[in-house]
């Protein structure tokens, strides 16, 4: 038995974040480690024998960046945990302050923000690189002084290995078994799915309006951005087309995975995205069906080079709308594609893999 106690903290994301909670605590657990979890939540509770610490929770970022971030640090430090594992960049003040206190603490960064900030659309254009080069400067001097940095992508990894010499990829990749379920290709529907977050830039309106040159349902699952954009959305042609089901749980995932045929993720071009690795990507190909990407060059790479899919121009209806109409008549070929995936996650994207790692970094700073 491990006997060590762990302290997660994010103020962003829900106690039950799938990589969060159900990747990498379900994991720390499983290997004999004590878990607790701060974060956004309505009660205490415990669930799998994981402690989860309710924060009170701020729709508005200033408050959740000051008030939260200080309420989280207060019950981060009553936990007298052995190691912090924090997850958002508003808490880097608070890292900073539990090293100053003698603790472990990690860093988890799940994207690269100062590319990030570049693509906001609600910051103005001239202020963008500002704020992005005072963010990077200042994230870059607290990375040094924490005791690990766990990446979400190789790209990500590849920028603070220069600067932390413990930072290692954790890739948000699927469980091998979790979505997945055998069922024959021919009682699949000629249906297809979009499962995430719903925003501009992740394609929404472009997919939508291909949806208009097909003859198909789109199972969409997910939360808008904002209400303006659901609004917009939903006053498309192409939306008499789609079965809506908002935010939905893991189990809906599966279900919707085991019945369609097709795959969604056809994110914009923008900085931020062109080098991520986007979990839907790899869920999709872990229920065994063939995946419409974005045309970017590290996905072509993944996609393509492994037959498991088809990669569009993400900005372009038609030809979204054309991949979509390639596969749903050419059976076998998705069929073979939706096969080629699922060996792909089987013996290289998945959680297995990733946990071996999560649980090498942790063993490491605390030998």
């Amino acid at each position: 038995m491990i006997n060590k106690n762990i302290c997660i903290v994010t103020t962003v994301h829900s106690p039950f974040d799938v990589r969060i909670f159900h990747k990498e605590a379900i994991s720390l657990k499983k290997a004999g480690y004590n878990l607790t979890i701060i974060a956004p939540h309505d009660i205490n509770e415990t669930v799998n024998d994981i402690n989860i610490i309710a924060l009170k929770k701020h729709k508005d970022r200033i408050q959740r960046m000051f008030k939260t971030s200080k309420q989280a640090f207060i019950l981060a430090v009553n936990q007298k945990a052995d190691v912090y594992h924090f997850h958002d960049p508003e808490l880097i003040p608070v890292g900073l302050k539990l090293k100053k206190l003698g603790k472990k603490v990690i860093y988890d960064v799940h994207e690269d923000v100062p590319r990030q900030i570049l693509s906001k659309p609600y910051l103005k254009r001239f202020i963008k690189p500002i704020i992005s080069k005072i963010f990077e400067i200042y994230e870059n001097y607290a990375a040094k002084k924490f005791d690990a940095i766990i990446a979400a992508t190789p790209y990500i990894r590849d920028r603070f290995k220069q600067i932390n010499k413990n930072t290692v990829d954790i890739n948000n990749y699927p469980k091998i078994d979790e979505l997945y379920e055998p069922v024959n290709w021919d009682i699949r529907k000629n249906e297809i799915c979009y499962i995430g977050g719903i925003t501009k830039i992740r394609g929404i309106e472009e997919v939508i309006k291909a949806l208009e040159y097909t003859n198909t349902v789109l199972h969409l699952a997910g939360n808008f951005e904002s209400k303006e954009l659901e609004e917009y959305i939903k006053s498309l042609k192409g939306w008499s087309k789609v079965r809506y089901y908002g935010f939905i749980g893991r189990d809906k995932v599966k279900e919707i995975l085991k019945n369609v045929k097709i795959g969604l993720v056809t994110l914009y071009p923008t900085i931020n995205y062109l080098d991520s690795l986007p979990v839907k990507m790899f869920e999709y190909m872990s229920a065994g069906i063939p995946v419409i990407a974005s045309n970017f060059p590290l996905w072509k790479e993944i996609i393509e080079r492994n037959n498991c899919g088809i990669c569009v121009d993400p900005l372009n209806p038609k030809e979204i709308a054309n991949g979509i109409n390639y596969l749903l008549e050419n059976d076998h070929i998705a069929k073979t594609m939706g096969e080629n995936g699922r060996k792909l996650v089987m013996t290289k994207y998945n959680w297995e893999n990733e946990e071996k790692k999560l649980l090498d970094i942790y063993f490491k700073i605390l030998k």
